[in-house]
């Protein structure tokens, strides 16, 4: 069980575009993706200074630093896993479309809580 109320609910995934190839996609996870749409996107594979742009890219990123006295949550442990997914979709083609949704960032790092994966069969 992970406890959500002490950490932030991120989303972080991927989807392969047919022109750009992996497309990864990092904001505010859980129910707020659809409605607050506070998001970014980046071609991957993506270096630490992309990832950690692509924290700070999101509106909510006060959230991740502490906001309304809450500790910061673990942002290396978020860069860390936006490099790592975006070296996994890199590597391995079949992967068509991944969320992690949501990925809980507390500031004792990140929790995966619920994943979905497509993959293209004819690329295995």
């Amino acid at each position: 069980m992970v406890d959500l109320e002490s950490g932030t609910e991120t989303i972080l995934g991927m989807n392969r575009d047919p022109q750009f190839g992996p497309l990864l996609l990092f904001g505010l996870g859980g129910i707020f993706v659809e409605v607050l749409e506070d998001n970014t996107v980046r071609v991957a594979p993506v270096s630490e200074p992309e990832a950690r742009e692509m924290l700070d890219d999101i509106e909510s990123a006060p959230l991740l630093r502490g906001a309304r006295g809450r500790d910061p949550v673990d942002e290396d442990a978020l860069v860390e896993s936006v490099q790592r997914l975006s070296q996994l979709v890199t590597d391995f083609p079949a992967i068509v479309e991944l969320d992690i949704n949501p990925l809980v960032a507390t500031p004792d790092g990140v929790q995966a809580v619920d994943l979905r994966l497509t993959l293209d069969q004819e690329k295995l």
